[in-house]
C-alpha cells in the first residue's frame, strides 16, 4: 500500500506485518496489523477494530514524531473528553486556524506538530481562564500565529 512516510518525506511502498515484528517484546500486540516502511524501518498502526482492519491510522511517523503527537494529545484529548468542549469544535478550531484539516494523523513533521502543540496549549490556557465563566465552546478565536507557527 502506498502511504507517506515522515521519516522518507514522500509517498512509499509500505509492507504489511504484524506487531510481533514491530513490538516483539509485546505478545499482547503480536496479531495486530503495522505497515512498516522498509527504508527508514518506521511504522504505523490500523484501524484494526474496523471492517478494513488494515487501514492505516495515518501517515508512518519517525519516532521523535510519534513522541510529538503523544504530547498533543495529553492536552488535546482532555479539552473535548473533560473539559466540556466538543471534539469536532476542537478539531475545527484548529483547522481554521492551521489552514488544512487538522487530524493528529496528518501531522508530517516537527514544524507542524510544534505549530498544533502551540495553537493546542493557548487553547488550552484559554480554556482554563475561562472555566466556571463561560462555556469553553465560547471562547474568543485564537489568533493566528505569526511566521506560520514556528
Amino acid at each position: 500500500m502506498e502511504i507517506y512516510c515522515c521519516g522518507c518525506g514522500k509517498n512509499i511502498e509500505a509492507r504489511l506485518t504484524s506487531g510481533a515484528e514491530i513490538y516483539p517484546h509485546r505478545p499482547d500486540l503480536g496479531k495486530l496489523p503495522f505497515w512498516k516502511c522498509d527504508v527508514c524501518k518506521n511504522y504505523v498502526g490500523c484501524h484494526y477494530k474496523t471492517k478494513n482492519r488494515t487501514h492505516p491510522l495515518g501517515h508512518i511517523a519517525t519516532p521523535e514524531l510519534r513522541n510529538a503527537k503523544r504530547h498533543i494529545h495529553a492536552i488535546l484529548d482532555p479539552l473535548w473528553q473533560i473539559g466540556g468542549m466538543n471534539r469536532k469544535a476542537v478539531y475545527q478550531h484548529l483547522t481554521e486556524h492551521l489552514g488544512w484539516t487538522y487530524h493528529t494523523a496528518k501531522v508530517r513533521d516537527i514544524k507542524e506538530a510544534r505549530q498544533v502543540y502551540k495553537l493546542v496549549k493557548s487553547l488550552s490556557e484559554k480554556a482554563g481562564k475561562n472555566a466556571g465563566k463561560q462555556s469553553l465552546n465560547n471562547c474568543q478565536p485564537l489568533p493566528k500565529l505569526a511566521n506560520g507557527g514556528s
